[in-house]
């Protein structure tokens, strides 16, 4: 083997060097560095991800982490032929976006100049070479890497938020949980889920009942992070266990007001796969001394009774359909009229976890039952309060923790239930004006592991 060894070679005016020949390899010494060869069209990549915001280099591409949150890079300034890249380092870009900003006064595609560009869509990847100050950084090359090689299930649709290594989606309307990619792991294929029907409405004078809380339906959460769950997340629920297809939500609307002298609506009902939570029972109008009627209605959580002027204050509605485990507690009973004109107060709605409260003599109203807690999201939250009850002389009763609305005492107005919290409205107190409260509408939140 032959060995030359120089330290510099002088340019000849008109001729051609040639390094090596056919199959060669010509190589750098450690240390050295090259100039002059120009670039390829590529980039040499930092393969430590960016977790911050920073500024990139000309002929760098980067890894980008958003997991914990959005990052800005800025752009070099431009000059023709300039090159970088970027990838989403872990597929959330569509949690948490990169902004790319350009240096001053340049642009992005031909855009506005120093105009941002943000990047959402999960897996995607570009590159970008200076071109001129009309078009500014050219996107020249885009892909979109979201399943391939994934270990893990690949789904869209809700809104979409991570806990550590969990994808969380949430559904406050109707919509598609669609799975576009599963695991070869079947555990890695669970999905934990909170179902949460829409609650029902108070119900109407004299001393209206609470509306009962939308059904509240929760998996264990052991599949996927063993988080805090409600004691309706007990055994034998489970997790769902999905495939590479659309999942409909519906999310349920709380139910509608009573009018002057009616009974509370029921709320609608909630379904994920097999799951359904049932809509919360509206609450009782007063009774009518003939005859004896009004009264409270079965839902996921029963409506709370209501009576007056001689009859026996209704009692309260039902937990129904009966699931395991259950979706629901009853309503509390009306205080029971014992003459014509006699003062009542209705009886608080039901929440998930406990029973509506009886309306006492004179009122206050009964209060609303308690919702559960659940931290599916990452964040402890009640949700499914029972409604308050009314009263005709005294307090309305408080609504139940966990969205449930106030009842109201005399000729007000009832307090809603909570948006997106199933939970039941308000009872009215006396007479007109005013109206008993909406229930309110529903919630899904599905989880699952997707690193």
């Amino acid at each position: 083997m032959s060995k030359i060894e120089v330290n510099t070679v002088e340019p000849q005016c008109g001729t051609t060097l040639t390094l090596g020949g056919s199959g060669d390899t010509v190589a750098l010494g450690s240390g050295a560095s090259q100039t002059g060869f120009g670039r390829t069209g590529t980039v040499d990549w930092e393969t430590t991800p960016k977790t911050g915001d920073f500024t990139a280099v000309n002929g760098k591409g980067y890894f980008v982490n958003t997991t914990s949150g959005g990052v800005t890079m800025t752009m070099p300034s431009g000059a023709a032929g300039s090159i970088v890249s970027i990838q989403d380092y872990n597929k959330t870009f569509d949690s948490n976006s990169l902004t790319i900003t350009p240096a001053s006064g340049e642009k992005i595609n031909g855009g506005t100049a120093d105009g941002d560009l943000i990047i959402s869509t999960e897996g995607q990847g570009l590159t970008f070479v200076y071109v001129d100050s009309t078009v500014g950084w050219k996107t020249v090359y885009e892909n979109d890497f979201t399943g391939g090689g994934s270990s893990f299930m690949v789904a869209t649709g809700g809104s979409i938020t991570t806990s550590g290594d969990y994808k969380i989606h949430t559904f406050t309307g109707p919509g598609t949980f669609c799975v576009a990619a599963i695991s070869p792991s079947a555990p890695n294929n669970a999905v934990d889920y909170l179902v949460i029907a829409g609650g029902g409405a108070g119900g109407a004078n004299d001393g209206g009942g609470g509306g009962g809380a939308g059904g509240y339906r929760e998996s264990p959460g052991s599949a996927t992070g063993c988080y805090t769950v409600s004691p309706r997340g007990a055994a034998p629920a489970t997790a769902i266990t999905v495939t590479a297809t659309g999942y409909p939500i519906t999310v349920g609307s709380g139910g509608s007001i009573a009018p002057p002298n009616g009974p509370g609506g029921n709320g609608s009902d909630s379904t994920f796969s097999t799951i359904t939570g049932t809509g919360g029972g509206g609450g009782a109008q007063f009774n009518l001394p003939v005859p004896c009627g009004g009264g409270p209605k079965s839902g996921g959580s029963g409506g709370g009774g209501g009576g007056r002027s001689g009859c026996v204050g209704s009692s309260g509605g039902a937990a129904s359909p009966v699931t395991n485990p259950v979706q629901g507690t009853a309503g509390g009973p009306a205080t029971p009229g014992t003459s014509p004109g006699s003062i009542d107060a209705g009886g608080g709605g039901g929440g998930a976890l406990c029973a509506g409260a009886a309306g006492a003599p004179n009122g206050p109203g009964g209060v609303g039952g308690a919702g559960g807690i659940s931290s599916i999201n990452g964040t402890p939250t009640a949700r499914a309060g029972g409604g308050g009850a009314g009263s005709e002389v005294g307090a309305g009763g408080a609504g139940g923790n966990g969205g449930g609305g106030a009842g109201v005492s005399g000729t007000g107005t009832g307090t809603s239930g909570t948006v997106n919290t199933g939970g039941g409205g308000g009872g009215k107190g006396t007479g007109t004006p005013g109206t008993s409260g909406t229930g309110g509408s529903g919630i899904i939140i599905l989880r699952y592991k997707f690193q």
